[in-house]
């Protein structure tokens, strides 16, 4: 991004963006930045903090009105300054225990919350990247459990010349997104720890998901053992 932002600034167009990893921007001199302390993919905050995010997005927009760079400013929130830990917890440090519940069942008994989700917010949802859609996700989870056990077939609706590995990569934060939304829409919870603790520590899918990167770092593939981290993340 710093690259492409000061090709832009050459050209006579300002730019201003948002950072959260102060060393790397410092390093790269972008012309404007704001540095964000909020764990990674969550540039703009807490989820659904319609005034929170605002403040960031304006802070932001405010550099813009300075002329001379590099600037990286300190977004300031009180509630962050104390956290030693930004970072989402990921499957490897929260205990969990065999689930009994087929993920599939609990995608079903989940929806009707993920429904609320997308009523509440405009249809807006973090689901997407795989471009299958969600009322398929049961034969999703059948897939993952046969690729899981070491059988291997075509995933559903998966996109042409997509690499299995990269759709497993894809969907699982689909199935992610799923289930933090329909988590934020039955609890009321908006804290990143907890909605990634309660997933990874009390959910069936977390077990298959860790059952997944499993296979693919047994392979010793050093390809698939960076889709197995992300998987896991």
């Amino acid at each position: 991004m710093g690259v492409v932002a000061r090709e832009l600034e050459a050209s006579g167009l300002a730019t201003t963006s948002i950072t959260m990893v102060r060393e790397h921007t410092a390093r790269v001199k972008q012309p404007r930045a704001l540095f964000v302390p909020y764990p990674f993919g969550h540039p703009l905050g807490d989820a659904d903090d319609r005034p929170g995010q605002l403040r960031v997005i304006r802070a932001a927009l405010a550099l813009l009105e300075r002329s001379a760079g590099p600037v990286l400013e300190d977004f300031v929130d009180e509630r962050y300054a104390a956290r030693e830990e930004l970072n989402l917890p990921q499957a490897a440090s929260v205990p969990s225990t065999p689930k009994e519940v087929d993920p599939a069942d609990e995608i079903s008994a989940l929806r009707p919350w993920h429904e609320a989700w997308l009523r509440e917010h405009d249809g807006r949802t973090g689901i997407g990247l795989s471009g299958v859609d969600p009322r398929r996700f049961r034969e999703v989870i059948r897939f993952l459990q046969d690729y899981a056990a070491g059988k291997d077939g075509e995933p559903p609706e998966s996109s042409a010349g997509v690499p299995v590995p990269r759709f497993i990569r894809l969907v699982a934060d689909d199935l992610k997104a799923f289930y933090y939304e329909s988590r934020m829409a039955q609890t009321g919870e908006r804290d990143f720890q907890a909605i990634a603790r309660w997933f990874w520590g009390e959910t069936a899918l977390a077990d298959l998901l860790r059952r997944t990167r499993d296979r693919m770092k047994a392979t010793g593939d050093p390809a698939l053992d960076a889709v197995a981290f992300g998987i896991a993340r």
